[in-house]
């Protein structure tokens, strides 16, 4: 159920979106590189890709949920069963975000190319799982 706030203008959500998608790469980013700082040994780049997946996601969700949006859960079950058809709205874009990551990563070697590659991948991503969300998760 939506609450009474009024919606954003369009405008306004552009900037509040953009911005938002801002924190949540920086949040994932981060994350990534707190990862690789602290498990360094075999698998840590996939590890650290699965860890800021993660914490961009509940980050993403929050804002989304709150601010973007303005939708209220009925009760704890319905902001799990959110939270989750959230996640598999974002299956997609999230194989597009690692697409860009792991084949920058492939193709030069090079952690702030891989970062770069993640960052394209999850700007495109945001920009189709907005529309996903409106339609499917917070309708």
């Amino acid at each position: 159920m939506n609450s009474p706030a009024a919606p954003l203008s369009a405008p306004r959500l552009v900037v509040f979106y953009s911005l938002f998608a801002g924190l949540s790469i920086l949040a994932n980013i981060g994350s990534q590189k707190i990862s690789l700082l602290v498990y360094a040994d075999a698998f840590s780049v996939p590890v650290s890709v699965v860890v800021g997946t993660g914490v961009g996601l509940v980050v993403k969700f929050a804002l989304d949920k709150i601010w973007i949006f303005r939708y209220r859960h009925r009760d704890l079950s319905h902001g799990i069963k959110s939270f989750i058809l959230y996640t598999v709205m974002g299956l997609a874009t999230t194989a597009i975000f690692w697409g860009f990551e792991f084949g920058a990563d492939a193709i030069y070697h090079s952690e702030p190319v891989r970062f770069s590659g993640g960052v394209i991948g999850l700007v495109i991503g945001y920009l189709i799982k907005y529309r996903l969300d409106k339609r499917f998760v917070f309708a």
